[in-house]
């Protein structure tokens, strides 16, 4: 179960970056859809692991390869969701899974069928120019830094909460995790689209077991609140830093959304 979980993992992933990275918006809307259900997966075989009385871990061995083109984008793909159909379970949410993936390799095959759809990937040349905008090269550097340090911290968030979530009897607690994951899908998708603009896409760090394996969730939780005090002081610093209005008020938008976030961990003590 916990290689098929792992495998399930490396496919959101996949599924993931490769909406950001294409530039199609409805090509790139329509993938990050087709994640969402991934992550559902992972959640399901999580549930179903537990039920088993077994486990299951976050560890994961893959890599971003850069590419050139959507098709090459959409080729890696097909070959990822392939390589996880035999480990799906004999029942029903095996089946499940192989039907929502084989949906989801038919509609990359149509893309594929229009030479239209094969565009230019950019996400991955490194080229750091935002937009038209003439940002200077200070403010490109703190962009930069920002949008690694917390798409980490997004994708670590998600990961943390989904854990916890299926481990918890308490009602109340199933529910704020389940907003501060919805909350953190849409950072990371923010930062992720911003990442592939910039042209400096690239996958969040492994977690580490002690991530979150927590022993005391008292001490997490206050741990997260300062977490989430710093990534306040962060959008702030960087919507001052930055001479542009959109992304000032993007910042300031994630700044209070990150405000609201506190909140809900305090309701957790």
């Amino acid at each position: 179960m916990n290689k098929t979980y792992q495998k399930k993992h490396e496919l959101w992933l996949s599924i993931l970056f490769a909406s950001f990275a294409i530039n199609d918006e409805a090509i790139k809307s329509r993938l990050y859809d087709f994640s969402q259900i991934a992550f559902r997966h992972m959640k399901w075989l999580g549930e179903e692991a537990l039920t088993q009385g077994e486990n299951y871990n976050y560890d994961r061995n893959m890599v971003l390869l850069k590419r050139n083109n959507t098709f090459e984008v959409i080729k890696a793909l097909q070959q990822k969701v392939k390589e996880v159909q035999n480990l799906y379970p004999q029942n029903i949410l095996g089946e499940r899974l192989k039907t929502d993936d084989a949906y989801l390799l038919e509609y990359l095959s149509q893309i594929l069928k229009n030479t239209i759809n094969s565009q230019e990937i950019t996400a991955f040349n490194m080229q750091r120019k935002w937009k038209d905008k003439n940002l200077s090269q200070d403010q490109i550097d703190a962009l930069t830094l920002f949008l690694f340090e917390e798409s980490y911290k997004e994708y670590e968030l998600i990961l943390v909460y989904a854990y916890m979530q299926a481990r918890t009897k308490d009602v109340q607690h199933f529910n704020v995790f389940q907003d501060l994951v919805d909350e953190s899908h849409f950072h990371l998708k923010s930062f992720g689209n911003m990442m592939a603009k910039l042209g400096i896409l690239a996958l969040p760090r492994e977690l580490h077991t002690m991530t979150y394996v927590i022993k005391n969730l008292n001490q997490f939780v206050k741990d997260g609140i300062a977490e989430e005090e710093a990534a306040k002081v962060m959008c702030k610093e960087l919507s001052d830093a930055i001479k542009d209005e959109d992304l000032s008020k993007f910042f300031d938008f994630i700044n209070y959304q990150e405000s609201y976030h506190i909140e809900l961990m305090k309701k957790l003590l």
